[in-house]
């Protein structure tokens, strides 16, 4: 088969797909019709029922979650240009998923939205058993199909620079960029801003302030890999993150990369791994303070070690060097670029990258600077027994069970209602949930659930008015 008939078959079997999930979904459109009562503000502006910050996969998912319960007035925001959502396109570096093929999430339980469909209508049942994992690319493609099928209502380029409630219920969105328009008000607001959208990319203070930004990079950034083609980079961090962009940056053509952790031995335990199974996923949120904060506090202590087939891709490369148990004691430029001062001898390097994970803390979020000091945290609710704090556990914020933040005081409680968190920061409040795809099938039915139940609620005296005077006549014989 020529590659233009090969292409051609390709593109017919995703169509047929497409007409199939637009069927799947026809069958179980009940009950069909709508439910949200209407909401206009003072001046006539638009109020959306809901918003979602992040188009993304958990974005997505938010948004057909809320779509199948018949809540239609509803809006994506994502600050990149269309078809760039999230990480994989743009400073993800793995080759593949580290997740096992066969999870599922954003489908939401329709088998023809499932990215295994989405693959073999295009290249066929044979070869979806030849997928070790799902390519990086490829998981990125299926999402924008995902998008285009669903009809989601995106708009991009819309940069969300600060959430201010009006009056509760009601949150008025500051917004900048190319696609922004004028200030959007609407009644629910979902984060759903991934795995940084909790807080930040932690770049540590001995390099910030010792190299100009042209020498240093995190992992979780764009890098331009191409000036230093044929030179020697180093990485400090022995996350997964770490090996990603070895192997990357080697493949690029860098000369050496140098990969640094202080540990004196690779992490060979992936928590995960153990978490990844229905009553974790689905019921972890049910368990007490206590024994989520031992839990979170063993998995936050584990380093996600790189996946067999990401180290093998990198230490197959003669210019990849590991130093274990070499911790990074000082930086400084030079002339050739950075000098790497380890507890065993010096390095230089014309540029280095960190890969020394996040922080997590509202108050690191310029969006939310209106709100921030009405939030829990973990450390405003619950106390750890003495010696066992944990003071990564404790700025996490302390969510409900529907992913909706739990005010400090009860003068906050109006200010916040309505305001979800749908990205890694309820990791510690809800377990692998919002940002994680192996969470995402238990934890997307919980946020919509919270989202229309308050939509109910918050109306639930004209609605019941509206149920008391229904004299609709159905028997007419």
């Amino acid at each position: 088969m020529s590659a233009a008939a090969k292409q051609g078959a390709e593109a017919a079997g995703l169509a047929a797909l497409t007409a199939r999930v637009l069927h799947d979904l026809k069958c179980l459109d009940y009950p069909a019709h709508q439910w949200v009562r209407t909401h206009k503000a003072s001046a006539g502006q638009h109020v959306y029922d809901a918003v979602i910050i992040g188009g993304g996969q958990s974005g997505l998912a938010v948004a057909f979650g809320l779509k199948r319960d018949k809540v239609e007035n509803i809006l994506v925001l994502d600050e990149n240009k269309a078809g760039l959502e999230g990480p994989w396109i743009t400073y993800a570096r793995m080759v593949t998923l580290r997740t096992p093929k066969y999870l599922t999430g954003p489908d939401l339980g329709v088998a023809s939205l499932t990215f295994r469909a989405f693959w073999e209508a295009q290249y066929g049942e044979d070869a979806w058993e030849q997928v070790g994992k799902v390519p990086r690319e490829e998981w990125m493609r299926y999402l924008r199909w995902f998008r285009a099928t669903l009809e989601i209502p995106m708009q991009n380029e819309t940069r969300v620079e600060l959430i201010e409630p009006v009056e509760r219920g009601l949150f008025r969105l500051v917004v900048s960029g190319a696609g922004a328009g004028d200030t959007i008000l609407a009644r629910k607001v979902v984060l759903a801003t991934g795995i940084q959208g909790g807080g930040e990319w932690h770049l540590p203070d001995f390099i910030t302030s010792a190299l100009p930004k042209h020498l240093y990079a995190h992992t979780s950034g764009p890098i331009d890999f191409a000036p230093l083609i044929g030179k020697k980079i180093g990485i400090l961090g022995g996350g997964a993150s770490a090996f990603d962009n070895a192997q990357y940056s080697l493949g690029m053509g860098i000369a050496e990369v140098h990969v640094f952790m202080r540990r004196s031995a690779m992490p060979r335990i992936n928590p995960i791994r153990y978490m990844e199974n229905a009553g974790f996923l689905r019921h972890f949120a049910d368990l007490g303070d206590a024994a989520k904060y031992e839990a979170m506090d063993f998995f936050l202590n584990h380093s996600q070690p790189p996946t067999n087939d990401t180290f093998s891709r990198a230490s197959a490369y003669s210019g990849f060097h590991l130093h274990l148990g070499e911790p990074w004691l000082k930086v400084e430029e030079i002339a050739e670029g950075v000098r790497v001062t380890t507890p065993k001898t010096t390095h230089d390097y014309a540029m280095v990258i960190a890969s020394t994970g996040l922080l997590t803390d509202v108050a690191l979020r310029p969006e939310l600077a209106a709100v921030a000091k009405d939030i829990a945290h973990w450390r405003d609710v619950y106390s750890a027994p003495e010696g066992r704090q944990n003071r990564l556990i404790e700025d996490h914020p302390y969510l409900g069970p529907s992913f909706e933040f739990m005010p400090k005081s009860p003068e906050a409680a109006d200010r916040l209602h309505g305001l979800f968190v749908f990205n890694y920061s309820a990791l510690v409040s809800l377990g692998l949930s919002a940002a994680a795809l192996s969470g995402l099938k238990f934890a997307v039915p919980k946020v919509v659930a919270g989202v229309t139940r308050q939509l109910f609620t918050d109306d639930s005296k004209e609605i019941l008015g509206e149920f008391l005077a229904y004299s609709e006549v159905e028997f007419t014989h």
